[in-house]
Formats: C-alpha cells, structure tokens, sequence
C-alpha cells in the first residue's frame, strides 16, 4: 500500500554544521548525529508533500513545490573604502565545496576592501585544472556582484602570483577572524591567495558577520550558473528520468552512492551505528517504506558497478550516468579528464530530482539540501536499517529538514 508523508518541515541545518565529504558520520541514523551539534534553530511553519509509489504502480510522488522568495537584500558597497589589494582563490573538491569557497571569499574580499579575482577550478589531482568559464558563467558571476565587491577576470600582470601571500580561514569565516588573522597579512602582503578549510570545530561555533546573511546569501545563491551546454546536457538527462517515469507521472529519486567512497570509508555496522549505506540497504528500505518495482532511480555512482546488482534486483529502473546521457556527450563528460563535470551533474540532478536521499553523509548531502530550499524541493528521506517488513516512511524525514535551521532557510522565505 502507498505511504503518505506529511508535515515535511522546509528548515534545514546552517553551513556551521556541514561535516567534511570525507567524515563519514558513524551513526546507524543519521538524523540522531545531527542534532548533536549545536547551532541557531527555528520553528518552521512551511510543509511539503510526498507520496511514494503504490505497489500496484497506479499513484505517484506528490511534490507540493512551494515558491520561495529571496529574504535577503543586495549589501551596498562604500567605494571609498576600496583597497588596492587582490583576493585570489581557487574553487576545490566539487560544487558542493564550490557555493562555500565562493561564500568565504566574497566576505573576506568585501571586508577588506580588496578586489576579487575570478576562481580557477582544480581538481584532486596534480594538473587538473579548469578555467572558471568552462564550467560557470563568468559574466553572471561578476555581475551578480557588481555593487558587493569589485570582481576582475585576472590578476594585473605587474602582479606576481608567487609574491601573494596564501591565507586559510574557516567555512563562515566571521569579521572578527578577518580582522586578527587575516588583515595584518593583506595589509603586509598587499594582496593574498584565499584558500577556505573545514574544521568540525568551526562548526560548533555560529559565527555571523555584522553584514548578516545577505552577504554569504548572495554569494551562495546568486552568483553560479552553469554554462549553456552543461545545463542542456543535465536537462536532457533529468528530461530522460521523466520519460522512464511515466508510470510515476514523471517523477524520480535520486541517490547519492558513490562505491569509492564506501570503500574508502566504509560501511561496517558497530555497537548499533552506521556510517553509509551500501545498494544492498537503499534497495531493503525504499521497499520496506512503500516503494514499488516501478520507482525509478538515479545514482550518483559514475559506472556500474556489480554491487548495484542488489538494488537493480528490487527496482529495475535504476540508472547512472552513462545509461542515460546522451550519446553524443558522453566523450566529453564521461572520461577520466572530466571528473569534474561529472560532480556538477550529480549535484544538480540530486538538487532537481522528486526526492533526494544520501547513502552517505557530508557536505555534498548538506548542500543538495541548501539547493533543493532554494528551489522549494524539501523532499529527503534518511536511509535507516528496519528490521520489520514494513515501516512508516515519515519516521526517516531527515532532522535536517524537522529540527534544525540551515543558511538556505535564511536566505529564502
């Protein structure tokens, strides 16, 4: 029989709590971990719908997208208070770190007077680099700032690279961090080279600028759009779900399983607790909530992978990348030198897709979240391991979504 799901609560956990992609969180539910951390919380009035699959096929997902609007206002900038200095910095580790980086420069830039410079975009590995327009739009980029920060293309060339000092500052860097850590070196150095970290004890602390959020808000949300052909190609492939899905009026999941990084870290069960989940635990639960053999689903995994065998058993119409891109595109996005645009089409297929749920904890399922409140997609069901046959779906809505304010809520209303 079909499960309902009510009261979807739209709230979700500020940026202070975003844990490194690469620490996993060892709890067997993930919501339980997350309201150990501390941070500003909020009562959230807004509901959405979601109705999973009926068994028979004869009813599908219910999205009840709302239409968010902007709470936030564009910052006015005091040109006499312009420096001469530069802030260089480089986008790492995949569009969810990207909206960050992006967020951390912007402050730091802005409080110092000093003009940013255009990201470059690098990858993992040594070599792998790409200029900020093969992927994002530079123009929209500078304008959404006009009037925020001064923005330029590139540094002056009378400029040395080598000769600018490298800074790091925490994710939701605070004026207070830029004024004792960071000013005296861009004062001394003229200019310097940004580069934004992660410490979980960051985030045990809510730190706000005296700008507020409209700053990191416009940063965040205003300032990245896709190039033409990559957002065609991500149309395209969430055009094709659509289709697949037509006995579900068009509507699909998407999951976030990576087999790499649960190798890396992976999933053994100890005293009660579980970091991820393996094919084998999202095939058992989406049956066990309701799901039926025509629910069509998309993974994050790039290729496929013998392991998937076990959710592909349950649900037939589970898909990669490379079954559903077209075929004409797939040279280009789908080669060991493209890892990068691989990352930007799992972010913004989970950030578009009917519901959303994260084999893994971390940022990359922390910033899908950000994105689906922006788009008023509030649907994300938690995997949990259920031992009875069946189980009500609303037990595993997300604490980030029922409990908990995220930077997304405060930038959208």
């Amino acid at each position: 029989m079909g499960v309902d799901l009510r009261q979807v609560l739209a709230g979700i956990l500020t940026l202070t709590m975003f844990l490194m992609l690469g620490h996993m969180i060892k709890r067997d539910h993930f919501d339980s971990v997350q309201e150990k951390f501390p941070g500003p919380t909020k009562e959230v009035t807004k509901v959405t719908t979601i109705r999973s699959l009926h068994k028979k096929g004869d009813a599908a997902l219910k999205n009840d997208v709302q239409e968010l609007k902007q709470c936030w206002s564009k910052p006015e900038f005091d040109e006499g208070q312009q420096s001469k200095g530069y802030v260089t910095f480089s986008l790492t580790d995949g569009p969810e770190y990207h909206v960050s980086q992006i967020a951390d420069a912007v402050v730091v830039a802005r409080y110092l007077g000093a003009t940013l410079v255009v990201p470059d975009i690098r990858g993992k590995k040594l070599g792998d680099k790409w200029n900020f327009g093969d992927i994002y739009d530079v123009e929209k980029f500078i304008g959404s700032l006009d009037g925020v920060v001064k923005v330029v293309k590139e540094l002056p060339s009378e400029i040395s690279p080598r000769k600018i000092s490298a800074v790091k500052v925490p994710n939701r860097v605070s004026e207070n961090y830029i004024s004792e850590h960071v000013e005296k070196i861009y004062k001394k150095s003229g200019s310097i080279r940004l580069a934004t970290f992660f410490p979980s004890v960051n985030m045990k602390k809510s730190t706000t600028s005296s700008n507020g959020d409209s700053v990191p808000c416009l940063a965040m949300f205003g300032t990245l759009k896709l190039q033409p052909e990559i957002s065609e190609v991500i149309e395209s492939m969430i055009e094709r779900l659509k289709t697949l899905s037509r006995k579900s009026n068009g509507q699909f999941i998407a999951v976030d399983l990576r087999i790499e990084m649960l190798g890396e870290n992976g999933c053994q069960e100890a005293s009660g607790t579980k970091g991820c989940y393996t094919a084998q635990d999202i095939a058992l639960f989406l049956r066990k909530i309701g799901f039926d053999k025509d629910a069509t689903i998309y993974l994050t995994q790039p290729r496929w992978d013998n392991s998937l065998e076990d959710l592909k058993d349950l649900f037939p119409k589970t898909y990669t990348k490379e079954s559903i891109m077209p075929a004409d595109k797939k040279a280009k996005f789908l080669n060991a030198e493209s890892s990068e645009y691989e990352k930007m089409i799992d972010f913004y297929v989970c950030s578009q897709s009917d519901i959303f749920i994260p084999a893994i904890s971390g940022l990359f399922y922390s910033n899908v979240a950000g994105k689906r409140i922006a788009l008023g997609k509030n649907q994300i069901l938690v995997p949990a391991t259920i031992q009875e046959s069946t189980a009500p779906a609303t037990k595993f809505i997300s604490s980030y979504i029922k409990k908990k304010n995220h930077l997304a809520y405060s930038c959208f209303c």
